[in-house]
């Protein structure tokens, strides 16, 4: 494992964290005694939420009207 200090960590961050991500971890040294270990990281099972409760719920088709009456009412108006 390459170990590098905490200046060129500094000043090439980018490059540096390209290459863990990659899978080459590294370390940061400070006067030559190493402080950290830095390597890629991996979301545990990412999945898309998008469309999760399909044919679990509906969804009537005057939705955006529902209470409507009700609402006018809480507020003093008339409909």
């Amino acid at each position: 494992m390459q170990q590098i200090n905490i200046h060129e960590a500094k000043t090439q961050l980018s490059y540096w964290l390209d290459k863990a991500a990659k899978g080459e971890p590294f370390i940061i040294a400070k006067a030559g005694k190493p402080i950290a270990r830095v390597e890629g990281f991996e979301p545990a099972n990412p999945r898309s939420r998008i469309g999760f409760m399909r044919d679990q719920i509906s969804i009537p088709a005057d939705f955006d009207q529902m209470g409507a009456a009700e609402i006018v009412g809480l507020f003093g108006g008339s409909e």
